[in-house]
């Protein structure tokens, strides 16, 4: 289960973001107002920021801070959709698909985390 929520962040990340920028990520930084080259920049710096952000999930999948962060930044991240381009709550593979599913895993796995501390004690 830890595994699903780390690789979908990462795959998910990297194909829209790094690979091929896809329109919905240029639509998102180009309603802020930036130009197309910064809007650019912008998507490809935040993959990979998330990027590095799912390789520190994989790495300290065991620290149930960084799993909270995961589910804050997943629901700011969907807020920031409906308050930016709440029409792309109904697209195909929207935030609302994605997030919430993961978001519903990362308290699976905060669980997990709380269980495991205290079969240690």
């Amino acid at each position: 289960m830890v595994q699903i929520v780390i690789w979908v962040s990462i795959i998910h990340d990297f194909f829209p973001k790094l690979y091929h920028i896809a329109p919905l990520e240029k639509l998102m930084t180009g309603s802020a107002g930036f130009s197309a080259e910064v809007s650019d920049l912008i998507t490809r710096s935040a993959g990979i920021g998330e990027i590095i952000f799912g390789l520190c999930l994989l790495v300290f999948y065991k620290n149930k801070h960084i799993v909270i962060l995961n589910i804050l930044a997943l629901l700011g991240l969907l807020l920031a959709v409906v308050v930016m381009q709440p029409q792309l709550l109904i697209e195909a593979f929207n935030p609302v698909t994605t997030n919430l599913p993961l978001i519903g895993l990362s308290f699976i796995w905060l669980k997990e985390i709380k269980l495991q501390n205290n079969r240690h004690l």
